[in-house]
């Protein structure tokens, strides 16, 4: 449908005190023409679709920095344990066992989940990204892509060579709906020698590094003990920073560490319900922020989460801070952008994360008109304290209804469902 007006109240993430009880977004093809209050719409647009939604508010599609989409086959699957013996006993066997279509049907599920709750971009990190790529482009989504390495493992010049394949391949894919990234695991799982090759491969070829850093004290203590620095600084001495990179979790940081972050301009993905469940710690959000560092939030897997709701980071990403460094830190306006635009530019998504002329339509919509969002004193507020999944009603990217009423218009979740029960219970009961 090449025209469309959706009139709703609108909150375009433009500022705190941007908002339209009243609004209205005209949307042509792929991109947003116009952003006002309900009636302004220039007389010249003529809309083929009227979507009416009083009672929704409608924002930018939420941005999750930080997922490895098809561990929902390992979902509850390895739970209450800390993170290394978590991955060496639990989850690397398990995923030593995965097929290309198991991979497949696991993105797909999170996709559907991912969709079903708002998000309308991941950066994804995990194996058989091809099959990953495929699921994207039949969910409609917007995905940026890496294909997970581990340096240190028999694999790791297979992996890379496929990361670079998968950059010729799927780069710009689905009309730009799709980027790729290189995704060396973390400084514990690569050599400098091999952080570097990627780095290289990343420059040759235009694209940006994802990577897990600091994520936990053990992770510290193992490159103290091998290089005498912290992995940031490690990593910064190796050259690895400079370009676009992301990193995830970066917990235990010193303030050498956050100003280099700081000062080579890298990204992080914050993830807070998978640094409570794994017990890796609270990393230091507000001072990173302070420094001008990028933040923006992130699931992890399911298996460590263990959903994709990022309604649910928002809000432990809120309290958790609050919890150590007071009531009035992070508030919730703060959240939004950290879970929009921030998460947008993080991946280097230059127009996407708020509703603007120009902008691709990458929506969404919360039905308000529930008990819970009654009296409406602050719709940012509610988004971040108060707002769940199930609120989502109205999903939309690249101007294509991917959600509307609740349901999903380009998966069948009830197969992929069945799919991925079947075939993560054979993978189990295999052991």
């Amino acid at each position: 449908m090449a025209k469309i007006l959706i009139r709703a109240m609108v909150l375009p993430m433009t500022g705190p005190e941007d908002f339209y009880p009243e609004g209205e977004i005209a949307i042509e093809n792929d991109r947003i023409l116009f952003v006002g209050e309900k009636g302004s719409t220039p007389d010249s647009f003529v809309p083929e679709r009227i979507i009416d939604l009083p009672d929704d508010v409608v924002m930018p599609g939420l941005i999750n920095t930080h997922t490895h989409a098809a561990m929902t086959m390992l979902r509850s699957y390895a739970d209450d344990l800390p993170l290394m013996p978590w991955l060496q006993t639990k989850i690397w066997p398990f995923e030593d066992k995965l097929s290309d279509e198991d991979i497949y049907w696991g993105t797909l599920l999170a996709l559907g989940e991912m969709i079903q709750s708002g998000t309308t971009t991941m950066l994804d990190m995990y194996a058989s990204m091809s099959h990953v790529a495929k699921a994207v482009l039949e969910a409609g989504t917007r995905g940026v892509l890496a294909r997970g390495l581990i340096g240190n493992a028999p694999n790791g010049e297979k992996a890379l060579a496929e990361n670079i394949e998968l950059v010729r391949e799927y780069h710009g894919a689905g009309k730009g709906r799709i980027q790729i990234m290189f995704g060396p695991h973390a400084p514990y799982t690569c050599s400098g020698e091999f952080l570097q090759r990627v780095k290289q491969e990343a420059d040759r070829l235009g694209v940006g590094i994802h990577i897990h850093v600091a994520e936990t004290e053990d992770e510290i203590g193992t490159i103290k003990e091998q290089y005498g620095k912290t992995p940031v600084q490690w990593l910064d001495e190796l050259g690895l920073f400079g370009g676009h990179v992301v990193a995830a979790h970066c917990v235990h940081l010193t303030e050498e560490d956050r100003d280099i972050l700081a000062q080579r301009k890298v990204c992080v993905a914050h993830n807070p319900e998978s640094n409570m469940k794994l017990n890796s710690g609270t990393a230091p959000v507000p001072e990173l922020r302070s420094r001008g560092v990028l933040v923006g939030l992130g699931t992890d897997g399911a298996s460590s989460n263990n959903n994709l709701d990022m309604f649910g980071e928002m809000r432990s990403a809120a309290l958790q801070q609050k919890l150590t460094k007071g009531a009035t830190t992070l508030p919730a306006y703060e959240v939004l952008q950290m879970a929009t635009v921030d998460g947008a530019r993080s991946l280097g998504l230059k127009d996407v994360g708020m509703l603007v002329p120009g902008y691709k339509a990458d929506l969404i919509s919360i039905d308000f008109d529930q008990p819970h969002f009654y009296p409406r004193f602050s719709v940012p507020a509610h988004l971040v304290y108060v707002a769940h999944a199930g609120d989502v009603r109205t999903v939309m990217v690249d101007g294509e209804l991917l959600m509307e009423e609740r349901q999903l218009k380009t998966i069948d979740i009830k197969r992929v469902c069945h799919e991925v029960e079947k075939r993560a219970k054979a993978i189990a009961e295999s052991f």
